[in-house]
């Protein structure tokens, strides 16, 4: 998902990934699945088959675990901010890891086409000294509204030839 703002004589680009479910729905299906499965594990344990509690435990433990990671993953994204004289590339999951910033001047656009249709191109933001791959994670139409908002405001410095495409 890319969104872009204008605020205070700045200009933000954010990429983030489609998320299909919110945390809370997540826990709302953990609950709906838990439910009926520990009361099963239970009804065993009273009639003496224990061993399925712990079981139960462990795989609805295991089952919340894969559902936090994979919304922490999805909390990824990219701010990308253009001020008059700068461009601000940050990333990080709640809160920015990683910030590179470029004089605007001397900053560009590096485009790669795709290997294949169902892939965007490999966009990258450059100067003399640094390249940094932006929006990696966006899906062909995501990545291609976000070559529109980048190409809105940078030069393209690198464009490079069509690749062979691999179907």
């Amino acid at each position: 998902m890319v969104s872009s703002t204008d605020r205070d004589g700045r200009h933000i680009i954010v990429a983030k990934p489609n998320h299909s479910s919110t945390w809370r729905a997540n826990l709302w299906a953990l609950i709906a699945i838990a439910v009926p499965s520990m009361g099963a594990a239970i009804g065993f344990t009273l009639m003496g088959a224990w061993p399925i509690l712990p079981l139960a435990g462990a795989e609805l433990g295991a089952l919340g675990g894969a559902l936090y990671y994979v919304n922490w993953k999805l909390q990824y994204r990219h701010v990308i901010t253009f001020d008059k004289d700068s461009v601000r590339i940050d990333k990080g999951h709640y809160a920015p890891r990683r910030t590179w910033t470029f004089p605007r001047s001397e900053t560009s656009l590096a485009i790669t086409p795709e290997r294949h249709p169902w892939d965007g191109p490999s966009l990258s933001v450059h100067n003399k000294e640094q390249r940094v791959a932006v929006g990696e994670f966006l899906n062909r139409d995501d990545a291609m509204t976000l070559l529109a908002l980048l190409r809105k405001q940078l030069r393209t410095g690198t464009h490079s030839p069509d690749a062979e495409r691999q179907l």
